[in-house]
């Protein structure tokens, strides 16, 4: 069922009829219409009934089609459709897999509905950009054809400055920027901010040296000597290594160059 209550049009798929049903209700509050389902067999056909939807918040564990598979679906037969994933902790490894193939978000459960209402709006303003976006390539398109522009002008057209990666994966340790989440091995790390922005900083460039000050500069904001700098990040460094490796001083992850800095490297010391 449908309620008639903005312009906006989003799909609430959940097999809990509790969670789906309230959040349906706060969204239609918020001015949205709403249209549920209880599973991805019944989000897909009503789908196909209904035409696209802007945005769908969708539960990655249900019986039958996951929230995996119906985003691969939904990506391939209604790709201007904004998809925000919820799950359980246990899934996050999941949920980052999916959000690689094309989701717009994760949210763990159980998740703060101010936090699930700023997802659907930034997921909105995201597909309006897009879509205005499509338009002025377009219109860019046909202008560039009418003047019979030759070789060199697609390549402008499609240059870009493009935001980095969302996520960092380098053996098993995943980050994620935008929530400020490190996984290894699927578990998540309890990082300081300032641990977070270090262990970026050195994921970024693996096999690459990062001196002390560098690490300072980046991570903190700030210039130092390189005294300084040596004593505040090892500081850092060693917590860091308690946090990420199995044997702290026996580092196979962060590694110092002595005398130089510290890089993280792409794979472990002893292999070949």
């Amino acid at each position: 069922m449908t309620d008639q209550g903005g312009t906006e049009h989003i799909m609430v798929v959940d097999d809990e009829a509790a969670a789906r049903v309230s959040l349906a209700e706060i969204l239609r509050l918020e001015g949205y219409q709403v249209s549920t389902a209880a599973s991805g067999e019944e989000a897909l056909s009503l789908l196909n009934k209904s035409g696209p939807f802007d945005l769908m918040v969708l539960d990655l564990k249900m019986p039958g089609m996951d929230g995996i598979e119906v985003t691969e679906v939904v990506q391939r037969e209604s790709p201007g459709t904004v998809i925000i994933l919820l799950t359980a902790f246990g899934t996050l490894e999941t949920a980052i897999e999916a959000i690689r193939k094309g989701s717009h978000d994760y949210l763990l459960k159980p998740c703060p509905i101010p936090e699930v209402l700023e997802s659907v709006r930034k997921g909105l303003a995201k597909r309006q950009q897009e879509q205005q976006r499509q338009h002025l390539v377009s219109q860019l398109k046909q202008t560039l054809s009418e003047l019979v522009v030759v070789e060199g002008a697609e390549a402008h057209e499609e240059t870009a400055i493009t935001e980095p990666s969302r996520f960092v994966e380098i053996r098993d340790v995943v980050v994620d920027r935008q929530k400020h989440v490190v996984m290894r091995q699927g578990q998540p790390l309890d990082l300081t901010p300032t641990e977070f922005k270090i262990l970026v900083c050195l994921m970024e460039t693996p096999d690459e040296v990062w001196s002390p000050q560098e690490l300072v500069r980046h991570a903190q904001g700030y210039e130092t000597d390189a005294w300084g700098a040596r004593a505040i990040i090892r500081v850092h460094i060693r917590r860091l290594r308690k946090k990420i490796e199995d044997e702290p001083s026996d580092p196979e992850y962060i590694l110092n160059v002595r005398g130089v800095g510290y890089m993280f490297a792409s794979s472990s010391p002893g292999a070949d």
